[in-house]
């Protein structure tokens, strides 16, 4: 089931990205009123606009639809139930680094501000 939602998916956005780009823009009426023969075309004279616009908006719903199956196919199969909380972060015992870890010990010690090396000044001209 996972996999056709998914090849519906797919090819549902490849069908937006093709209806979006074939649509034309604007500027392109202002031609259409000087007779430019859109008449004589496959969609008439009010152009593909309306035809390439419905369709556009009917994808649009495929693929919502299919992003939300998908994303409750998802949450199925990870086993994450509606009663479910956002899981709380586990405490656990940091473990003090080694002797000859070079990872500099920045505890709440109060002597450690004098264990962080200075940075060297540079010159200014």
């Amino acid at each position: 089931m996972e996999k056709i939602v998914l090849a519906v998916h797919i090819l549902t956005a490849l069908a937006i990205i093709a209806l979006i780009l074939l649509q034309q823009g604007k500027g392109a009426v202002a031609g259409a009123s000087f007779g430019s023969g859109a008449s004589q075309t496959v969609f008439g004279s009010q152009g593909s606009g309306g035809f390439f616009t419905r369709m556009t908006a009917i994808f649009a719903v495929v693929f919502f639809a299919t992003s939300f199956g998908l994303a409750i196919i998802a949450k199925n199969k990870a086993g994450v139930g509606a009663d479910s909380s956002i899981p709380s972060a586990i405490e656990s015992q940091q473990e003090q680094p080694a002797e000859d870890s070079e990872v500099p010990d920045v505890g709440g010690d109060e002597g450690s501000a004098e264990e962080v090396p200075e940075v060297p000044e540079t010159s200014e001209q």
